[in-house]
């Protein structure tokens, strides 16, 4: 275009007049990114002319502050921004203005098209940031003086329609571009400096240069996120975080990451001391902000962060993804893994460092996001680090809620021990009493305590530690501990049956078997029991008791699974029975009292749903026993 002063009138082309239709008339649900658009376009502006100062070259009025200025006319309902930034050129006006998305019309139209008209997902993606204002606007003046010495200031005028007029911009312009932005009547909303305060805060919060609005900076919290790490405070971190959670507290780890390959991004990430989560349930709202530029992309990214680490707060921004990439392709986009993968590698391994410099610390941790990070088992990838930072109840503590580490199990195995035992119950008293601890507790061998659902899914996920296995303390061949010494001996050794004892041993086994029957596929002698008379074991190679509850819950089977009766040959009762056995085989106490072992194994096991005959039984026990007491006891 010539230099006249006259204003000429350009018609778009077909393709821009149809990207024009789109955005002006579609129905949108977030049209007030239009204002993060121009913001960002004004940074750029403001960036590029900052670069050439720094750089020597000779700008117009190089002591101009930059910044961004918006002011909002109620009345007339018209928006002004205005930066101090490079401006531009009669040529790059046509170039960046005139001509739409010059390098992805096309590929913005067939974008919108899948997208069945809806663009306010992908504005910006194409080049076509600036044109968003036509979400709100109907008619839109824009005035720009470029930095470059003797370049003429022009005016761009605009309804968004299908045609835009250049001119000679009049008066004495400053540097930089001005947008006036005259708001259609469905749009009026806009026309309130508290609204566009609002917006700006929500996504233009940490754009470097100063934004004012009717004079006063709104932009106040730095991006810190962007500075050295050495120049940020801790007292700035804690403000930083308590602004972007609205957490009265502190927060228990500060992880500032500052990567330049393969993928250039900065990040800000923080360790809250409590869970967020309302009344302690696992919420499944998380992930960090991610920005570009320091303009906001999209709040909590899951693709940024893995589930189990949900409970980190913070930020990610990065200069390798276009603004408003669509949720769809953040999805699926190769830099989000890359970033994604360096934040959890970052995170999981200061998390390691505070459970190696403080492990009291580390413990307070855990505590608070248990229910979250154990969710880790399924991260095959970071298997190793996972299991490094899970923490279990042991055997070896003295209360319920202390926890120890896998390395703190092996620290303290037996010489020649290969397994790392476990046991799932529903509290530490439970596990304590349950039957199947009798051995380990008489080979002082340590058995951690699985008191969740999902500790059982975090032992079969990772089967091993280092060169341990992970063994359910149900399913331990106990041959495989007879030769670790006992720990302490038996208070009252029980004399071994003779010959004679023991065919008449076989014989009450037999006979146990006829009275259960198919409720259990086998009734044998026990290795694990020293204190208890029977106990109810899982058959070889079958899954644990606490696992089979939970995919019997899920399935929603009622029945009871059959498995191994063991008794202990050695107890009082065992060792009665033998002799009512051998004396009168058919005696009915026999049937009573192996009734009796059963349901109080399938009791313990978690297993009994109606109690009431094992109740009355108890109750006719009880009333035998006790008027055998008082005969004894001469009570008249």
């Amino acid at each position: 275009m010539s230099e006249s002063q006259a204003s000429k009138t350009y018609e778009f082309k077909a393709e821009i007049k149809q990207l024009l239709e789109i955005i002006t008339h579609s129905i949108y649900t977030n049209r007030e990114i239009f204002l993060r658009e121009l913001i960002s376009n004004a940074s750029d502006a403001l960036d590029k002319v900052r670069f050439l100062q720094q750089s020597g070259q000779d700008v117009i009025e190089p002591d101009t502050e930059l910044n961004i200025a918006i002011s909002v006319d109620t009345e007339k309902k018209v928006i002004t921004i205005k930066d101090t930034g490079i401006g531009m050129t009669e040529s790059e006006l046509v170039d960046h203005i005139g001509t739409i998305a010059k390098s992805g019309s096309a590929d913005f139209l067939k974008s919108v098209t899948e997208q069945q008209g809806d663009a306010s997902g992908i504005i910006g993606k194409f080049g076509v940031g600036f044109y968003s204002v036509f979400m709100v606007a109907d008619k839109v003046v824009l005035t720009t003086r470029s930095a470059q010495p003797d370049a003429q200031p022009m005016a761009w005028i605009s309804d968004g329609l299908g045609s835009f007029s250049m001119e000679p911009a009049q008066g004495d312009i400053a540097r930089g571009t001005t947008i006036e932005i005259h708001l259609k009547s469905s749009t009026e909303e806009f026309a309130d400096v508290d609204r566009i305060k609002s917006i700006i805060k929500t996504h233009s919060s940490f754009i470097s240069f100063p934004i004012l609005v009717a004079d006063e900076k709104v932009n106040t919290i730095a991006a810190l996120w962007r500075e050295p790490k050495t120049s940020v405070t801790k007292e700035q971190y804690e403000e930083f975080y308590k602004f972007l959670t609205y957490d009265s507290n502190a927060p228990m780890e500060t992880i500032h990451i500052q990567v330049d390959a393969p993928v250039q991004f900065t990040s800000l990430l923080f360790v809250p001391e409590h869970s967020m989560d309302m009344f302690g349930a696992y919420n499944k709202d998380y992930g960090l902000d991610l920005y570009v530029r320091r303009v906001l992309i999209q709040r909590q990214a899951e693709e940024l962060l893995p589930e189990y680490l949900g409970f980190i707060k913070g930020v990610v921004d990065t200069e390798d993804l276009p603004l408003n990439i669509s949720r769809e392709t953040l999805q699926e986009n190769v830099v989000l893994r890359k970033i994604a993968s360096t934040v959890t590698k970052q995170a999981l391994n200061r998390l390691k460092k505070l459970a190696k410099d403080d492990a009291e610390k580390y413990a307070t941790f855990f505590k608070a996001h248990e229910k979250t990070f154990k969710l880790g088992y399924s991260d095959y990838a970071n298997r190793d680090d996972f299991a490094e930072l899970v923490r279990f109840n042991s055997s070896s503590m003295e209360k319920s809620d202390e926890l120890v580490s896998f390395e703190d199990y092996v620290g303290r195995m037996k010489e020649g021990q290969t397994e790392i035992y476990y046991l799932s119950g529903p509290s530490r008293d439970a596990l304590e009493l349950t039957p199947h601890m009798e051995i380990f507790r008489k080979k002082g061998i340590e058995v951690l305590y699985l008191f969740e659902p999902i500790d059982e899914f975090i032992m079969d996920a990772l089967r091993k530690y280092k060169d341990f296995d992970l063994k359910s303390a149900e399913h331990v061949d106990t041959a495989a501990l007879k030769d670790f010494a006992d720990a302490a001996e038996d208070e009252k050794p029980v004399e071994e049956l003779d010959e004679k004892g023991k065919t008449d041993l076989d014989a009450l086994i037999g006979e146990i078997r006829q009275i259960l029957g198919d409720k259990v596929t086998d009734v044998r002698l026990s290795e694990r029991l020293s204190k208890s008379p029977s106990c109810l074991v899982s058959p070889d190679g079958d899954v644990t008791s606490h696992m089979q509850k939970i995919m019997r819950l899920v399935t929603k089977d009622t029945s009871v699974p059959k498995k191994v009766l063991e008794i202990n040959k050695d107890h009082p009762l065992i060792r009665n029975l033998i002799r009512i056995h051998q004396n009168s085989p058919s005696d009915p106490f026999i049937s009573t009292a192996v009734e009796q072992l059963y349901e109080s194994a399938l009791l313990m096991e978690g297993y009994l749903s109606d109690p009431h005959k094992m109740v009355s039984r108890i109750n006719s026990l009880l009333e035998n026993s006790s008027s055998w007491y008082a005969q004894m006891k001469n009570l008249s």
